[in-house]
């Protein structure tokens, strides 16, 4: 038996699970017409085959019709979800790997013009910020029926075979029955603590009811809303207890704040740049107060501090969700003795931001991730060896080499600064976006462990590649920062690079234009204004910072606006003047004739990047392939086979910024589908 902490097994009620490691409930938004087939199948089981003891699925299962999903969530009101959900049970079961699901009505979370177009139903008529809806005051014959519903889907995951389930009870319709400030019904279901708990323990007996007392039934639910007049510490320790002494509850899954807008949502579940599991030590005090299967998880990202949650006795099992989208092998990499070769979560929340924004859960450093069906994690070697020639060391480049090196090729890096990094490099300048760095990081240890040859400073140009007598060059040389945007005046600004790199000294009063909508733009304002000058920032855009999403952005917006920084949307940036010893910048609209003027001393523009293709293009015609990529290949995921120059001597690619202005994720994810055929 090893001694790891996090490698004993727990036994929770009748179900031993072989360690105290969890994948905590959440939707990745892989669903298919809200039901969990194949790809969502592929995702858990991935994981599960790599040793996680107890994977749960769904974040927000939707057990009514009137609960509809904003982000793909699994429809658990449908009897079909009974079939989907026993194949993805019956496959992590053959790996030892448990399997739950998260239950849940949304209340007053979600929106009426999405699924059937119901009235979104709350025991009060307050609209939650995040989702805008006004709901109904649900009515007595509302609380019944959604009591019969979570019964009737609690029976389906029974049936399904599944091991247990969990009740949503932080900021959906449970727990708006729970607050204070969003239960305003009179009578049963409202008042005092106990007619506010009245629904939770009403559900609770309906799903004992139906699938008895062996099965497995938890809760997640907030402790501490950590909101003026909502449940307090203490009501979170009554409520605890509560549950405990019920008989029909078997393990609370514990966390702290509320989740009604973006900023509580954000502090909830921390990204990149706030602290390291933030509510451990709460959720370790519910525990000492109910001695009751306490589970909890909240950026805990890293090995050593889940290790302490479960060694102190905080914990009984701890989540480690976004850790295991970055690296699924993660329980396997422990149990090997190769901690340090976790791909780490660096917190950049691409996968829940996503989700938000309506798109399917991605991480921006493990492309794999959701496409387990199209791109394994695994990479296999190739049938015969090559020597690959890679140009540039951003994470397109080292991710190019890694996977090159991990096929067995013989692989030449160049890259012509004197560290990796690229523009990864440029955003960890921020504090806050440190953690950037582990991508690069990562990446270069496993390119060491696979024999990369590393040439810096190193500025190749065609003859330094062909010395190579390479079989195959792949361009990662990125690109530069561009700011020839102006109608008049391109020679009188700076570019967001400029100021995060330290060549240019912030101004006094600045004008930031971000026409990319992406970080570059904010980084420059928070630098900008810590040195104590006036920042306004412009975009012709509806919204601020359009490309940086929700939860990411809280961060940034909390010290913005604590310092003297003001966004102006709906404007552009046409001209810039000189005006005396200042500037004088003009400002138009795309909704028409309108001008503004704005005197600074400096202006800056965020306008993305032109790629650095100087050294394709020298080597493009002595190429197999005269650079061309076929497409159908690169998303089937088969090998480049198109020769246009028989007496080419290598085949020539480029990805990343050196093709266009796009993210990290789709530079790594370029170099990942192309070089794992290669």
């Amino acid at each position: 038996m090893p001694t790891d902490p996090l490698l004993q097994p727990y036994r929770l009620k009748h179900l031993t699970l072989k360690n105290r490691l969890m994948i905590s409930s959440h939707e990745p938004a892989y669903p298919e017409d809200g039901m969990p087939k194949e790809r969502y199948r592929a995702y858990h089981a991935e994981r599960a085959r790599a040793g996680v003891g107890l994977t749960m699925t769904a974040g927000s299962a939707s057990v009514s019709r009137d609960s509809p999903p904003v982000f793909n969530n699994i429809l658990a009101w449908k009897d079909e979800v009974v079939g989907w959900m026993r194949e993805l049970t019956d496959e992590c079961h053959e790996h030892g790997c448990a399997v739950m699901i998260q239950l849940t009505h949304l209340g007053r979370r979600t929106r009426w013009d999405k699924g059937d177009w119901l009235p979104v139903v709350s025991p009060g008529q307050e609209r939650e910020a995040s989702h805008k809806a006004f709901p109904k005051k649900a009515e007595d014959w509302d609380i019944a029926r959604i009591i019969e519903d979570y019964a009737d889907a609690a029976e389906r995951m029974r049936d399904a075979g599944l091991d247990g389930i969990e009740l949503q009870a932080y900021g959906h319709l449970m727990d708006q029955f729970w607050s204070p400030l969003t239960n305003s019904l009179d009578g049963a279901y409202g008042g005092d603590l106990d007619g506010r708990l009245r629904f939770t323990f009403d559900t609770l007996r309906a799903i004992r009811e139906r699938v008895g007392d062996e099965f497995i039934v938890g809760i997640r639910y907030s402790g501490d809303e950590d909101l003026p007049g909502g449940l307090t510490n203490a009501d979170g320790i009554e409520i605890s207890q509560r549950l405990k002494a019920s008989g029909m509850v078997d393990f609370l899954n514990v966390v702290r704040g509320h989740i009604d807008t973006d900023a509580g949502l954000t502090d909830v579940i921390p990204v990149q740049g706030m602290k390291s599991a933030p509510h451990l030590d709460f959720a370790g005090e519910i525990r000492a107060a109910t001695e009751f299967p306490t589970f909890h998880a909240a950026k805990i990202q890293d090995v050593a501090t889940a290790r302490h949650a479960i060694a102190s006795g905080k914990l009984d099992l701890v989540g480690m969700t976004r850790a295991h989208m970055a690296d699924p092998h993660l329980v396997a990499k422990i149990l090997r003795g190769e901690e340090d070769r976790i791909r780490p979560c660096v917190g950049a929340n691409y996968c829940l931001d996503r989700i938000y924004q309506g798109g399917m859960a991605l991480c921006i450093h493990n492309p794999s991730t959701g496409r387990e069906l199209e791109q394994p994690h695994v990479i296999g070697r190739a049938e015969a060896p090559r020597r690959i020639t890679v140009v540039g060391a951003g994470p397109a480049g080292l991710e190019a080499a890694r996977v090159a090196a991990a096929r067995g090729h013989e692989v030449i890096l160049h890259e012509a600064a004197s560290d990796p990094g690229g523009q990864i490099r440029l955003t960890a300048q921020t504090p806050r976006r440190r953690e950037m760095m582990q991508i690069v990081d990562w990446r270069m240890a496993e390119c060491e462990r696979g024999g990369v040859t590393f040439r810096f400073n190193s500025f190749a140009d065609a003859s330094d590649v062909l010395a190579d007598a390479p079989d195959a060059v792949i361009v990662a040389t990125g690109g530069m920062a561009h700011t020839e945007v102006l109608v008049d005046g391109d020679e009188l600004v700076v570019s967001a690079w400029d100021i995060l790199s330290g060549d240019v000294a912030p101004g006094a009063n600045v004008l930031i234009y971000d026409d990319a909508g992406d970080y570059p733009a904010l980084q420059a304002a928070e630098k900008i204004a810590e040195a104590g000058a006036r920042v306004e920032i412009v975009t012709r855009d509806r919204n601020i910072v359009s490309e940086v999403m929700s939860m990411s952005l809280t961060p940034s917006l909390r010290i913005l606006q604590s310092l003297d920084v003001t966004f102006t949307p709906t404007w552009r940036l046409d001209a810039v003047e000189r005006d005396g010893n200042g500037l004088r910048a003009v400002l138009g609209s795309d909704y028409g004739a309108m001008r503004r003027e704005r005197h600074v001393d400096q202006v800056v523009v965020n306008h993305g990047t032109r790629p650095l293709d100087d050294l394709y293009f020298e080597l493009r015609e002595g190429s197999s392939n005269l650079g061309e990529v076929d497409h159908e290949a690169l998303v089937a995921g088969e090998a480049q086979s198109v020769v246009r120059n028989p007496e080419g001597r290598y085949q020539l690619f480029r990805i990343g910024d050196a093709v266009a202005a796009r993210n990290t994720h789709a530079a790594i994810y370029d170099a990942l589908r192309l070089v794992r055929v290669l």
